[in-house]
Formats: C-alpha cells, structure tokens, sequence
C-alpha cells in the first residue's frame, strides 16, 4: 500500500505513519518540514497547505490511501482534497466527536446533528474546523471519504498532555486529589488502536462517519489512575473524593482534572458515546495499563509533552500544586 500522510509529525499522524511503517507499506509525508521527525525510509514532500500554490509538492503523485488530520481552516481540507481527488482513491479524515451539537445526549451514535460549519471556511473553533472539514471532504471524495470521529485520545505521543499530566502527579507522590467515584467509567481510544483501525477500514475503502473510540467503560478512573501508581512506582496516596466538594470549589472537570467527567455533567456526553458501529467494523482497544505504561515510558524518554505540530498550543491542563493541595486540606480527614 501506498500511504500519503498530510502532516505525519505530530500526535496522531506520527502514529499513522509509525504504524504503516511498521507495515512496510510506502510511506509519503506531506508537511512544512519544520516540526518533528519521520521514521527511516519515509519520503517527506515539503510544502504548506495553507499559502498559494502550497499543495505544488503533490503533483504527479499517486497513492492508495491519503490520511488527514487538519483541524486548522476547513479550506485547507477542500484544497487538499480537490488536489489529490484523482491521485488518490480514498481520503480518511481524523475528525471529533467535538462536532457533534449539543446538548448532546448520551449514548448518541454518527447520526447526531454535528455543529454549523463551512466547507470553505477560514479557521475557527475546534468543533467547527472539524465539522467543516469533514463537509470539504466529502464534498470531494463523496463516499470515498471516511471520517474518523475520535474521541479522547490518549497514549505515547499525546501533545495535549491529559494523561501524562495524571502520570506526573502521581510520580510526584504524596496525597492526590482523585476525582470519583473509583468506578466512573471513561471513554477513549489509545492513539495506536486509532492509527490500526484507520489504515485497516481505508485500505478497504470505508466510507462516512464513524466514532472511533472506546467502549464507554472499558476502564475506570480507578483503572487509570491505579495503573498511573504502579508504572510509577510512587508513594502516592489517592484520595478519593465525591464530585460534589470539587465542583463546588470551581473545579473544571476534563481542564483542571483531565479525562474526569462527573455523570450528570453537560459534557458527559463526551465520555458516553456510542460506538458499536466501529467495533462492528473492527476496533480492537486494548487495555488501558499497556497504555498508562507505554504513556509513562515514552514520557521519561522525551521528558516533557511536546508542542502540537503546527497549530497554536492550547491552555495547559490540571491544576496547579497549590491549588490541589488547598482543596485536600478542605476535605474531611
């Protein structure tokens, strides 16, 4: 196979391309040439898909399988398309389930209303960026189009920095303020299970929508943060706190203490999604200690969370030391 990556260096695309290499199918990269590194054997193509003439790069070329994951201007998305529409048979785009519109309920599947969004529009928030991204493709491409809708993505590599937060809390040891109950399920998907279910369905030429990610369940917060003590090897201390007092202290579930949704939150949709349609097309998700220990030994290896790959950083997340440590003096002993 012949794989064309638009990006290639960042989070996600850095695993695509990981996991297509480990293939040995043919692996292009697309990108500015400016952030990142690309495995041996990889051919990169230079150029920046948001100036005039800055698909040039791509002409001529012809691939099997081209996997996007922009979530800067929707236009960028349509230009790509429309350059590489008879290059190229099948077009994946790595969207959100942040398209979705809400109020979202939970346990809505692919056929909820996404949010408004515009094809040929500029850059603006995350969920309209992607919602518009995913109208420029299929435009394009029709229902050569598949469009990934992942939800938290988690694992080596992660840019964002929720779980590796979590890991560096807990290796710091001490009393940690762990947001309950012990059994509130989570919903996510480790960024390689995404990259193997992605490559295997546009090999075959998938197409529409799916959500991409975990079984809601398939671990805990207890599961999550046990695993982040054991690969730690830290004293730390998990006090287990009803969401009640942390929500009444100003705390933002999902900023202040990543991955965290309290059921009955305007946001728990994001953790309760339905999934049965990628599962019944292949996602296999495996268990969230190999994740938490990959996380970690990738962690110590590069030593702090990496910038995104070209786009602008966002708001760090989890809270600060004090202000933790503020609430756990507040809790009853």
């Amino acid at each position: 196979m012949r794989l064309l990556m638009l990006g290639g260096t960042g989070f996600v695309g850095g695993a695509v391309v990981a996991e297509a290499v480990r293939r040995d199918w043919q692996v292009t990269v697309f990108n500015r040439g400016v952030h990142g590194r690309v495995p041996d054997g990889v051919h990169r193509l230079r150029g920046d898909r948001t100036a005039p003439d800055g698909l040039a790069a791509l002409t001529g070329g012809e691939w099997d399988l081209v996997v996007d994951t922009w979530d800067g201007a929707p236009r960028a998305v349509r230009d790509a398309a429309l350059a590489l529409v008879d290059a190229v048979p099948h077009y994946v785009y790595v969207s959100s389930g942040s398209v979705y519109a809400p109020p979202v309920a939970p346990g809505s599947g692919e056929e909820a209303p996404t949010v408004p969004a515009d094809a040929d529009g500029d850059d603006g928030d995350y969920p309209a960026n992607k919602a518009g991204g995913e109208l420029a493709a299929t435009r394009v491409f029709g229902d050569r189009a598949l469009l990934a809708r992942a939800g938290l993505i988690l694992g080596p590599g992660e840019d964002i920095g929720r779980l590796p937060w979590w890991l560096n809390r807990v290796a710091r040891g001490g009393d940690v303020l762990a947001p309950g109950p012990r059994d509130l399920p989570i919903q996510y998907v480790d960024v390689r299970d995404l990259a193997t279910w992605v490559l295997d369905r546009g090999a075959e030429g998938v197409g529409g929508a799916y959500n991409v990610v975990g079984r809601t369940g398939h671990a805990t917060m207890g599961d999550l943060l046990d695993a982040a003590v054991a690969v730690t090897g830290s004293d730390a201390t998990l006090r287990w706190t009803a969401p009640e007092p942390i929500l009444a202290a100003g705390v933002e579930p999902w900023n202040d203490l990543p991955v965290w949704i309290p059921r009955g939150h305007e946001y728990r949709w994001l953790q309760e999604r339905d999934v049965e349609r990628a599962y019944a097309a292949g996602l296999v998700c495996r268990p969230v200690t190999e994740t938490v220990a990959d996380t970690w030994r990738w962690l110590r290896e590069v030593g702090r969370v990496p910038d995104r790959a070209g786009r602008p950083a966002r708001a760090p997340v989890g809270l600060a030391p004090e202000r933790e440590a503020a609430l756990l003096a507040a809790l009853p002993a």
